[in-house]
């Protein structure tokens, strides 16, 4: 199956979605949008730390080094109350989108 470009700004959304489970490193992140996706979502690494970068520059996470669980050196990000109140406003926007969205491929 070809490979889905990720829709403008769904990344921000799904990875703060993600960290609102807790902290996580930037390789588990992207795995677990994988496997939450049933694999059809894939997080490229060129775009999965400059969003990353930015999430932290907004003060919507924040990082601190650590060890991973296989003993390599990485950063975790946690989500700050910034980043869950952007998380709520991104997905009412999404929400209504998608609505709009669907409401065109049913009556057209």
């Amino acid at each position: 199956m070809p490979k889905k470009e990720m829709p403008a700004g769904a990344l921000l959304l799904l990875i703060l979605r993600v960290l609102k489970s807790g902290p996580m490193h930037g390789y588990a992140i992207a795995q677990r949008i994988h496997v939450l996706s049933s694999e059809v979502l894939h997080v490229e690494e060129g775009a999965l730390y400059p969003a990353l970068q930015k999430i932290v520059l907004k003060g919507w996470a924040t990082s601190e080094w650590g060890i991973s669980e296989t003993n390599r050196k990485v950063r975790f990000y946690k989500i700050t109350l910034a980043g869950r109140k952007e998380l709520d406003h991104e997905r009412m926007a999404y929400d209504r989108l998608h609505e709009a969205i669907q409401a065109v491929l049913r009556t057209a």
